[in-house]
């Protein structure tokens, strides 16, 4: 049964002792071996209670491709007694073949799948909980001193860098926390108002909107925006340094990562975080106002209602929030950019954990927030 390239060949050889032959001559190598290749298993599968003997005395060449050729013909699962084995095959060609085992090529069952106990895996995830909790707190930590002895030798600060990142992170933010404050208000003042509406109160519509954009939606909504734009941006920059070795080199210079990247950035979100947010407070007072306007309620009126049921504690409570805020969105930017792993994907896995990471941390110290400004009665 012949199978014919344009320089390779196979062809059945009589029976040697009860041995089928299988002739293979001509050039075997990636151009030829395609079309020996399906015709050389069916001449294997044909023969499945007898051993096989591969004749390559009239192979004139035979690369790595040929070589997969045989080896691919050797490794195929066979009866007992009925193997296939290779002979005749010219130097240098034989020792190309010996440099691979078929063996090595066997399709191997998956391993038994190990169901861990209960236990185990709980343990398991406590230790992954507790080793990130105290990479947080170390992080924290160095972040902390890094910044104390940068605010006690001022002179040694690189001005420039602290103000570009203050640039795009509060002037470069200042449309979108603009457009979501003012839309805030306005979704507020709506809503509000057609539910209450029916009992005469529309005035006091300035009363939820003024207490929830100051308290709490003001600070969270900007502190989001941050994690999604600013939080992420820091990730990225920092793990593709990270990934380029120019950690590395900081570290193999003498030069501190957390000094030099992190407390900038820092510095940047504890400073930026509360103008953007007084500046969302506002709109989203405005937008209130634009939206009360719909249902006949003058500005002067509602803006008398806000200032009448607002106090400074509101405002300057959530401006507290918005300091803290800031440092953690910039806090987790910078912690998960030094622990970007190796490769590119490492970068985006990097950015979202950033981001995920900031907005639960953000909402988990509102919600303790929460609670102090109710012990304290603010």
């Amino acid at each position: 049964m012949p199978a014919q390239s344009s320089d390779a060949l196979l062809e059945a050889g009589p029976p040697e002792s009860d041995a089928a032959v299988l002739r293979l001559s001509g050039r075997l190598d990636a151009y030829s071996v395609g079309h020996l290749w399906d015709a050389a298993l069916a001449a294997l599968a044909s023969r499945t209670s007898v051993p096989v003997i591969v004749d390559a005395s009239g192979v004139a060449y035979c690369d790595v491709a040929g070589a997969a050729l045989l080896v691919d013909l050797l490794r195929r699962p066979r009866a007992p007694g009925a193997e296939v084995s290779v002979r005749n095959l010219r130097s240098p060609f034989d020792r190309l073949l010996r440099q691979f085992d078929p063996r090595g090529f066997e399709d191997r069952p998956p391993p038994p799948r190990l169901d861990e106990p209960l236990a185990e895996r709980v343990g398991e995830v406590g230790i992954a909980v507790l080793r990130q909790a105290y990479e947080r707190v170390a992080f924290v930590g160095e972040a902390a001193a890094a910044a104390v002895d940068t605010l006690t030798n001022l002179r040694r600060v690189r001005w420039r860098e602290p103000v570009l990142i203050a640039q795009r992170m509060g002037a470069d933010a200042v449309p979108i926390v603009v457009l979501i404050g003012f839309l805030i208000g306005v979704i507020l003042a709506f809503q509000t108002a057609v539910a209450i509406r029916d009992f005469g109160a529309d005035v006091f519509v300035a009363n939820a909107v003024a207490l929830a954009v100051l308290r709490e939606l003001g600070p969270l909504m900007t502190a989001i925006v941050l994690a999604g734009r600013s939080g992420s941006a820091f990730a990225a920059e920092i793990g593709t340094m990270k990934v380029n070795e120019e950690i590395d080199a900081l570290i193999t210079m003498g030069v501190s990562p957390v000094q030099f990247l992190v407390v900038p950035r820092m510095l940047a979100g504890f400073l930026i975080a509360p103008l953007l947010t007084a500046m969302a407070n506002f709109v989203g007072l405005l937008g209130g106002a634009v939206a009360m306007r719909t249902f006949g309620i003058p500005f002067v009126t509602y803006f008398h209602q806000v200032q009448s049921i607002a106090t400074l504690g509101d405002l300057f409570g959530g401006l507290v929030k918005a300091f803290v805020f800031g440092l953690l969105v910039a806090g987790v930017g910078c912690l998960q950019g030094l622990k970007t792993g190796e490769g590119a994907s490492a970068v985006g896995q990097s950015t979202t954990h950033a981001v995920v990471g900031g907005i639960i941390l953000v909402i988990a110290a509102d919600s303790i927030f929460a609670v102090i400004f109710n012990i304290l009665g603010l």
